[in-house]
């Protein structure tokens, strides 16, 4: 579970709900599910039938997933490529890997696959799940571009039911608030929910990509036999220089 996108969350919606004196003011639940439901219905439209069937899966993504950090990638390299050196491919075959990028790769080093292989087969892997990613946070942007402009046909469908019921001026007030409350969900829901959404599914996706990338040359370096240390060397650049100097710091003490 992400934390940061929980607390993100509620925490604009909370602040959102202190602007006014009753919160249960600002919900009606006939407004939302017009504006959510339509928003979301149009990008269906807009994208193709298996795309939009992953959106749920897209968004709950967005709240679950949980990308690994280089250094975690690249300590696990260097204890692969060090049972490699010492017992052979073969033995990769007891070591348990969660990730399924890395797993893909040290699999085909324990078959004995070409080099030239491996990495074309990791390279077209990681194009399919840049693609993946890219599909899904385009669809949130479209969500987002759309949903402000649902919350308007809400509030112009409101306005035609007031003006339809006149003759009462005491219900003119509430009946306008309520018409107006569709603009809003729509501007909420595109600015709190959808586009920081594609925002992060995109943030998630340029980390994964490079931890791809750092994953395939280390798979490289293991079936080429590269001494471990000179290819932990060569792949500290992926990480950033503060969690680096940390690491190297945690190193300098532990020896």
């Amino acid at each position: 579970m992400d934390i940061a996108t929980i607390v993100g969350l509620l925490g604009a919606f909370g602040f959102i709900s202190i602007a006014v004196e009753d919160p249960g003011a600002l919900w009606d639940s006939s407004s939302a599910a017009l504006v959510f439901g339509a928003a979301v219905m149009v990008t269906v439209m807009r994208s193709k039938l298996s795309d939009a069937l992953g959106l749920p899966m897209v968004i709950g993504k967005v709240f679950s997933n949980k990308v690994e950090e280089p250094e975690e990638l690249i300590d696990q390299l260097f204890e692969l490529a060090t049972i490699a050196r010492k017992e052979g491919m073969i033995a990769l075959e007891r070591v348990e890997i969660k990730n399924r990028f890395l797993s893909k790769g040290v699999t085909a080093l324990v078959d004995g696959t070409k080099a030239e292989l491996i990495k074309e087969s990791l390279e077209r892997e990681k194009e399919k799940t840049a693609a993946r990613h890219e599909t899904g946070a385009d669809m949130l942007s479209a969500a987002a571009e759309l949903a402000p402009g649902m919350g308007m046909i809400g509030t112009l469908i409101g306005l035609v039911n007031l003006l339809a019921n006149l003759a009462d001026p005491s219900g003119i007030g509430p009946a306008m608030a309520l018409a107006l409350l569709t603009t809003l969900y729509g501007s909420v829901m595109a600015n709190v929910f959808f586009i920081p959404m594609g925002m992060k599914l995109e943030g998630y996706a340029k980390l994964e990509e490079s931890n791809n990338d750092l994953i395939i040359i280390g798979i490289m370096f293991i079936k080429n036999g590269t001494n471990p240390r000179l290819m932990e060397d060569i792949l500290a650049p992926y990480i950033a220089p503060k969690r680096k100097a940390k690491r190297d710091a945690a190193a300098d003490a532990a020896a």
